[in-house]
């Protein structure tokens, strides 16, 4: 037997193989559960500071700062999730790498207040790269025995690296150039998916992926629930707000739990049968989950108007609440739902999008929105998603 053979045994490590996607009872490992858990702490922080920049009025740079940061903590979790749908050993040598990952995220977590407040990607970009070398490593590896992906395999480490070095390139650029750089860094890494799977297909389990997904997508809903408990909790002592605080609660929880209801209706894992609905699937995602974290900032800026009477429009604040919520319902109805409902559905859910924005026109916050969403509820339930072969 030759060293070649030899090496993993002796390392206890496993021949990191493509995984069958039609291996059956496939679900999340604790270690990807595990791995979710330092998003929390990144989530939370892109809100937290998304919330500050609206309520001081900086609408503008505020968005533009948590799209960037956001970009960040999606596409390395959704980059991650990817592989590990491919190629999860599990072994040691995999945790490890894995481990590392997470501590990128924790420093990219650190960068986000800088990004926000001075405009300074340093700390941030660092962070990101780190967890992307990190996948460079995770490819060369499951590149040794990946068959037909190999050629996959292999543009997707060469891809990252580039893309890694562009980024720190960024860094010594003028801060009034760095903006515009990274609009063309981040179509460079969308792109590295497209150049590779066109090289070999990765193999995919689309009831793995998508049940990953939906953890995150609870991640940022849970958000707005936090959102919400922490701001009554902060007002028992102020008698004078606690009432319509409390009213704000219930209307968010109403939301957030239709937003939820609504996410999980449809079987997604009928929506990534093709190369292209999973490519849309993942990058869609984005708008989806951005959204989803977005809300919890517009609810605490609609807490603020309560307790600090912001100096900012009622409508504006109704705003920051129900266009993430029109955002959520088009992006999760284009990916998942429209090719798996009826008339009636797909006809509710644009409406129901379009109406929501007219909540900022209503003197009482938030509670068009909810009442939307608890009628869109009624009619899920009355209209369940088409059988697969009418679909």
């Amino acid at each position: 037997m030759t060293d070649h053979h030899v090496l993993p045994a002796r390392l206890r490590l496993v021949p990191m193989r493509p995984r069958d996607p039609h291996e059956p009872g496939r679900a999340a490992t604790s270690l990807e559960l595990f791995f979710d858990l330092v998003f929390v702490v990144a989530v939370s922080i892109a809100a937290a500071q998304l919330h500050h920049q609206l309520a001081e009025g900086h609408f503008v740079d505020g968005l533009f700062s948590y799209a960037v940061v956001f970009f960040g903590i999606w596409w390395a979790w959704m980059n991650f999730t990817w592989f590990a749908t491919s190629f999860d050993t599990d072994d040691w040598l995999y945790r490890v790498l894995t481990i590392l990952q997470m501590g990128g995220v924790l420093v990219l977590a650190a960068g986000i207040e800088p990004v926000f407040v001075d405009r300074d990607f340093t700390v941030l970009t660092l962070g990101y790269v780190v967890m992307r070398v990190v996948m460079v490593a995770q490819w060369l590896r499951a590149s040794r025995r990946a068959g037909a992906s190999r050629k996959a395999t292999l543009t997707y480490a060469l891809g990252i690296v580039s893309v890694q070095l562009l980024w720190l390139v960024m860094l010594v650029l003028p801060h009034g150039v760095q903006p515009y750089v990274m609009v063309l860094l981040v179509a460079a890494e969308l792109s590295v998916p497209l150049v590779a799977e066109r090289n070999g297909l990765t193999p995919w389990h689309p009831h793995h992926i998508t049940e990953r997904y939906g953890c995150f997508t609870l991640i940022v809903l849970g958000e707005s629930l936090l959102a919400s408990a922490n701001a009554v909790i902060g007002a028992l002592h102020d008698e004078a707000t606690l009432g319509p605080l409390i009213w704000i609660a219930i209307l968010a929880l109403v939301v957030t739990a239709s937003l939820w209801w609504l996410y999980f209706w449809p079987p997604h894992h009928r929506a990534i049968t093709s190369l292209r609905r999973s490519l849309r699937y993942g990058y869609v995602h984005y708008f989806v989950f951005a959204s989803a974290g977005a809300f919890s900032a517009g609810v605490e800026l609609e807490i603020d108007q309560l307790t600090q009477h912001l100096e900012l429009s009622p409508a504006l604040v109704t705003l920051a609440v129900s266009g993430p919520v029109a955002v959520f319902l088009l992006g999760v109805w284009w990916i998942a739902i429209r090719d798996h409902a009826d008339r009636v559905v797909n006809t509710a859910i644009p409406v129901a999008a379009v109406l929501v924005l007219l909540d900022p026109l209503l003197p009482v916050p938030i509670t068009l929105t909810a009442v939307i969403m608890a009628l869109l509820v009624v009619v899920l339930v009355l209209r369940p998603p088409l059988p697969e072969a009418e679909s």
